[in-house]
């Protein structure tokens, strides 16, 4: 039966992931060594493993098949062999909204709960997190969104409908997509548009930068975030920085397609003494979007709802609280750090900006958590303080 054979495939995949690897890059891997599947095995593997890991870890004491059909029918809104197989009394109810499949799998599984998804105490959530919608969140792909530059706006909206992606506009400069979707392939050249969520480009509304600022990114990853600052301010002197390498090589090309030329750019360790690089700066303005958990962007990888070792968290926050120190040094006074994560956890979010007021005298403006979870987005956590 076919669907056997879909069932040994994906028990296959999950025997072999061990959550050292992001999925994605796994599944890549695990195909490339199994090429005997076909793109219709390799898709339908895809999907399982994808809902599978979206369930947390609710109804764990289930066997894993119905723990996969259940996952499959929540996450999906066509049917399978799997929920055939399994659950053939919901195969009608597939295109319920997720709430409504949640009832029925409850009736079905009484000790069902979505808190179970996310299986971390719930006090360690950011204030103001809504933790039902936020452990329902985790049941649909976030979407894919773009920051486009407003006189191309509607030619870009216009081919992506014309090559028949369902796009919608968000804003003006904002687009959303279903993830996965081939811009790639759409528009070969990224000269008129950035890939950047929606609760990143959200978090642009606390830089304010005025002109000729200098400005330092101090993680600045791929640039994503000195994009969207130069696009604010295009007069502002610019220094990106990373400890990683082929990340500002990313960076570069980003810049150049981009059309922006005028940055300087350095490799730093920011936990480490950086003076006889640094000793002549003096910034108007420094974006620190820090190394953190994830936790807000865990829609996108699932797998990490499973494998993802709650010690951690203290880890990271000493990590953010060393290097948010290290770059105040380079700030002038009156002046804002922006404080950014792709967190849910207070520690990360809340406890730093705490711990920076009572230790280091700086003045909070202004704090937030994006809530993506209600847009299909990542969840983030932004701060703007003044250094007094």
């Amino acid at each position: 039966m076919k669907v056997e054979h879909q069932i040994r495939a994906f028990e296959q995949i999950l025997a072999s992931y061990d959550g050292l690897l992001p999925l994605h890059r796994f599944l890549v891997s695990y195909f490339k060594r199994n090429k005997k599947m076909g793109s219709s095995d390799r898709r339908w593997a895809n999907r399982y493993i994808y809902s599978f890991f979206r369930l947390g870890k609710a109804i764990d004491n289930e066997n894993t098949l119905n723990r996969l059909a259940v996952a499959d029918f929540i996450c999906s809104t066509t049917s399978s062999l799997v929920i055939e197989a399994y659950l053939p009394q919901f195969m009608e109810q597939v295109n319920l909204p997720v709430n409504a499949k949640i009832i029925l799998v409850k009736d079905l599984y009484p000790g069902f709960k979505t808190s179970d998804v996310f299986s971390y105490d719930p006090s360690l959530l950011s204030d103001g997190i809504d933790k039902d919608a936020f452990y329902e969140s985790f049941f649909t792909q976030p979407d894919l969104f773009i920051r486009v530059q407003k006189n191309h706006s509607l030619k870009l909206l216009t081919t992506l409908k014309e090559h028949g992606v369902a796009a919608h506009d968000i804003s003006e400069t904002t687009f959303a997509m279903p993830n996965g979707t081939k811009l790639e392939t759409i528009f070969p050249q990224q000269k008129y548009y950035q890939v950047q969520d929606l609760s990143s480009q959200k978090t642009g509304n606390y830089f304010q930068p005025q002109q000729y600022d200098y400005w330092w990114d101090c993680c600045a990853a791929s640039g994503g975030k000195s994009l969207l600052l130069h696009e604010l301010e295009p007069s502002i002197q610019l220094l990106v920085s990373d400890v990683r390498e082929n990340s500002l090589h990313n960076l570069d090309e980003r810049f150049q397609l981009a059309g922006l030329k005028k940055y300087q750019k350095k490799v730093l360790d920011l936990l480490l003494n950086n003076e006889q690089e640094l000793h002549h700066y003096a910034f108007d303005g420094i974006i620190l979007d820090a190394p953190c958990s994830g936790s807000g962007t865990w829609g996108r990888t699932p797998e990490t709802l499973r494998y993802f070792d709650v010690k951690k968290i203290g880890y990271f926050q000493k990590l953010q609280k060393s290097i948010a120190v290290n770059v105040l040094e380079y700030l002038k006074p009156g002046k804002p750090l922006i404080y950014i994560t792709c967190s849910v956890f207070k520690k990360e979010n809340e406890d730093v900006i705490t711990y920076l007021q009572q230790e280091h005298q700086l003045k909070l403006e202004s704090m937030e958590v994006i809530k993506g979870y209600k847009d299909k987005a990542d969840t983030m956590f932004v701060a703007r303080l003044l250094k007094i």
